[in-house]
């Protein structure tokens, strides 16, 4: 098979890694990559929203599936225009993708199908949010609508925080568009957990659980960002709350969309609060996670190109996964400045010796190579050191022992990853 995958993260290398493992692969091509996946996969320099651009490179190279990494492409329609081409593609169209594009229309969603999650408000002028600040319960969360790089959410103590995050995203428009309506809504309490599962519109086929750190700083402190470090599995989810989730959220809303004619076929990703009153939706991604793919993928003991088949044909009832039962954690390490501005083309150092121990990868995010050879930076989350252990303390050490042999000027990491989980 001829395959190509889209994007240049940190998740894209991790698919990359998992779909290079598939004797079914014969080429591997990714646009636009990054400086990791060129070991894996041909490089072509497409970006990943450039829709026909892609479509051009999938004829010419006579892609037979092509697997789209990201949020954005898929939120804007490149799996109808592949399929108008007569191109198979893995993900969910742009009206299912719309679950991840709109908090709105997914918040709606869930409340339209009683699926259990916070309770909200939408608005869609900053002067009516500013006006419903002087009777609301504190804390609460404000969350942009549109698609914001993971980092359109604001979990604010007090009025004057609660003003200045709808300031930022209405009136400021940080995160551009996608501040032009926004929800506030009940600020849940709990252990957060991601919760990945293979659908094919009719079957689920669930993922084991993950957890990931969203904040920039040690003790979940600071900024929101796409995401600082994730382990697998995740001690929260015990059998009992994995049957609430699959029965009360995850296969309900599969059927929701299904019942609105948005059938949805690909990865869905529940990002869950499990409260004292059971498992509540934060949110939903249409799309692997990351870093979650990296602890999940570097686990998994399976065909991933199987599976993504399977998915596309309707018969995930007769596939199912396998999982290597020691835990995995990842590391990032991001740019200083991040998720604010960063600098690029920083020289990075010590990448070969960190991965000469076994189960040990790492996965770019933000690299690129330079004319000298280097390898570089190029903003934001830069890499995301992943390793096994026999358990979680020891994939935890294992993976900071491999980080601290990289260096490059400004890095910053979080030093508490997988703590929350022992």
């Amino acid at each position: 098979m001829r395959i190509l995958l889209v994007g240049g993260g940190g998740r894209e290398h991790a698919l990359a890694w998992k779909l290079r493992q598939s004797p079914r692969v014969d080429r591997l091509f990714c646009a636009p990559g990054n400086a990791g996946i060129a070991a894996l996969a041909e490089c072509v320099e497409t970006p990943a929203d450039d829709v026909e651009g892609l479509l051009t490179l999938a004829r010419k190279e006579r892609i037979d599936l092509t697997v789209v990494g990201p949020e954005a492409p898929l939120c804007a329609g490149i799996v109808d225009r592949f399929r108008e081409g007569g191109f198979r593609v893995f993900g969910p169209d742009k009206e299912a993708a719309e679950l991840e594009g709109s908090k709105v229309f997914c918040k709606n969603l869930l409340r339209r199908h009683a699926i259990p999650t916070a309770d909200f408000r939408v608005f869609q002028q900053a002067r009516d949010a500013y006006s419903y600040l002087r009777s609301a319960a504190y804390p609460l969360v404000v969350k942009a609508d549109g698609l914001a790089q993971g980092k359109g959410v604001s979990i604010c103590a007090t009025p004057a925080e609660a003003e200045t995050a709808i300031r930022a995203m209405m009136e400021e428009k940080v995160f551009g568009a996608a501040g032009n309506r926004i929800i506030i809504e009940e600020c849940l309490v709990g252990p957060e957990v991601s919760v990945l599962c293979f659908t094919d519109g009719q079957s689920i086929l669930m993922l084991e659980g993950a957890q990931d750190h969203k904040r920039l700083e040690d003790g979940d402190r600071g900024p929101n960002t796409g995401g600082m470090g994730a382990f697998s599995p995740a001690p929260a989810l015990d059998p009992h709350t994995r049957g609430i989730i699959e029965e009360d959220i995850l296969v309900r809303v599969v059927h929701a969309l299904r019942v609105e004619n948005r059938p949805f076929k690909g990865i869905l990703y529940a990002g869950l609060m499990l409260t004292r009153n059971g498992p509540r939706v934060l949110e939903f991604n249409v799309r692997f996670g990351d870093p979650e793919a990296q602890v999940l993928l570097t686990r998994m003991r399976c065909d991933l190109v199987s599976l993504m088949e399977a998915t596309l044909e309707g018969k995930l009832d007769q596939v199912d996964v396998t999982w290597d039962a020691r835990p995995a954690v990842c590391v990032v390490l991001a740019s200083g400045g991040y998720p604010g501005k960063t600098e690029k083309g920083v020289a990075i150092e010590g990448l070969t010796d960190a991965v000469l121990a076994p189960d040990v990868w790492v996965f770019h995010a933000g690299t690129a190579r330079a004319r000298d050879g280097r390898v570089v930076t190029t903003g934001g989350r830069v890499l995301g050191v992943t390793a096994l252990g026999k358990d979680l303390a020891e994939a935890r050490d294992r993976a900071y022992q491999a980080a601290a042999k990289i260096s490059f000027a400004g890095a910053t990491f979080r030093t508490d990853i997988a703590r929350r989980g022992k």
